[in-house]
């Protein structure tokens, strides 16, 4: 039998990389998959990709109110949630002598305040028992230059996980955390950089983990199964690092 055979299951950010990864292997464990995205053009890419039925739905998570009508939207056409994972987000490096307030309020609403409200406005779509997984970092407790607040952002989605573990857990729902090191994902090139500063970060980021690569959206994926799945009904309120050994090394 499939792992998830009969859930929906809910993605934000599923659109590519990490969320589109996981979101075609739950669909390939049998459920009803929704995913959400900012770009419409990429979400109907993802939808082809992922097959099985899926939906998808252009959603901006620093627009709250756009959050309510995702969920709306979802449960008409699948009905209640059984899996969400909250993997919308975005990174912005940058200095702390020249991180301007402009960046630090955009990092922050997406990375921070989005998903404290992805979570809560998904409360009464969400079924009794449900899994609820934040998409954090493993630089969540690292201190490395350049990083001080996305990692900042990471490490609150930690802190909220165990937080909302506590609240939910007359309703049965599980909160957890997956923290992945460097992943070779669209993020990388975002921005338009060069082929050779692609391969320069993705070699130095390779270097810093003891696998000597980065992942892949597949490894990941994994993880979210897992969470997402009855064979982690004993998991509340705790992080799956999948970093290749960065943390500590």
């Amino acid at each position: 039998m499939k792992k998830l055979e009969g859930k929906v299951a809910v993605v934000t950010g599923g659109n590519s990389g990490i969320g589109l990864a996981a979101a075609a292997l739950f669909a390939q464990e049998g459920a009803k998959v929704a995913i959400t995205g900012r770009s419409r053009s990429s979400i109907d890419e993802a939808i082809t990709a992922i097959g099985h039925g899926a939906m998808g739905l252009v959603s901006d998570v620093e627009n709250v109110e756009n959050i309510t009508m995702q969920y709306e939207k979802i449960s008409q056409a699948f009905g209640k949630i059984d899996v969400l994972v909250v993997n919308a987000g975005i990174y912005i490096p940058g200095v702390l002598a020249d991180f301007t307030e402009e960046q630090f309020d955009k990092i922050s609403n997406i990375n921070f305040k989005g998903v404290f409200f992805t979570v809560q406005k998904a409360l009464p779509y969400l079924n009794d028992g449900a899994s609820v997984i934040l998409t954090s970092s493993t630089l969540a407790t690292m201190g490395v230059a350049g990083t001080a607040a996305y990692s900042a952002t990471k490490g609150a989605v930690n802190t909220l996980a165990k937080g909302f573990s506590a609240e939910l857990a007359g309703r049965g729902i599980r909160v957890n955390v997956v923290s992945p090191g460097p992943v070779d994902t669209p993020i990388m090139t975002r921005d338009g950089g060069t082929a050779e500063a692609y391969e320069n970060a993705k070699n130095y980021l390779s270097s810093k983990t003891f696998a000597q690569r980065m992942g892949f959206p597949a490894e990941i994926a994994e993880a979210f199964l897992y969470l997402a799945s009855d064979a982690s009904r004993y998991v509340i309120g705790s992080e799956l690092l999948i970093d290749g050994g960065m943390r500590i090394k």
